[in-house]
């Protein structure tokens, strides 16, 4: 598929729901242009590896290897917006937009980047954010993007997957540090 082609089939993304929207995933997994990247298991890309994220998104892409996905890194054409990623494990898809935590005060501003763009994120905490802050910062992005549906973190080698539903119960900020911290 020509390079225009794949800028058109990842803005259909932000228009389909539901079940084409898993569809055109799948689709676009399928493609010839993602090719295994080398050294690598699991890690397709279109490529890419001159870009300035291209570290960041190779790392997040080996811990997602070691939790049982597939990663698929999505190029970046001009005028789309799109996720970093295409995950797939035991046949469910999903996209996630790829947010580097390097710092202590940025994961709610790094959140409200994604709006508009995806509704999964992928937080990759590398240095050693306060499990409080990190439980408020989230639930306020779920708070104020009606479309968010996941926020995944890797912290180590720890996964830590938090939903809308988690966010809403009166035991959340007590169940995400017993997660994060443990």
């Amino acid at each position: 598929m020509p390079e225009y082609d794949i800028a058109l089939e990842l803005a259909k993304l932000h228009i389909l729901k539901g079940a084409d929207f898993v569809r055109q995933l799948k689709m676009l997994t399928g493609l010839s242009i993602f090719r295994a990247i080398n050294n690598e298991t699991d890690i397709f890309s279109t490529g890419g590896e001159q870009g300035e994220d291209y570290e960041y998104l190779l790392n997040a892409a080996r811990k997602a290897v070691t939790h049982g996905y597939k990663v698929y890194i999505l190029p970046n054409p001009n005028k789309v917006r799109t996720a970093d990623f295409i995950f797939e494990r035991k046949g469910i898809y999903k996209m996630y937009d790829l947010k580097t935590i390097q710092g202590r005060n940025s994961v709610f501003n790094r959140l409200v980047e994604s709006i508009g763009q995806v509704n999964h994120v992928l937080l990759n905490i590398t240095s050693d954010y306060d499990a409080r802050k990190l439980a408020s910062d989230i639930k306020a992005y779920f708070e104020i993007n009606i479309d968010a549906v996941e926020v995944l973190i890797f912290k180590g080698k720890k996964l830590i997957i938090v939903d809308r539903d988690l966010t809403l119960s009166p035991q959340y900020h007590r169940l995400f540090r017993k997660r994060y911290e443990k």
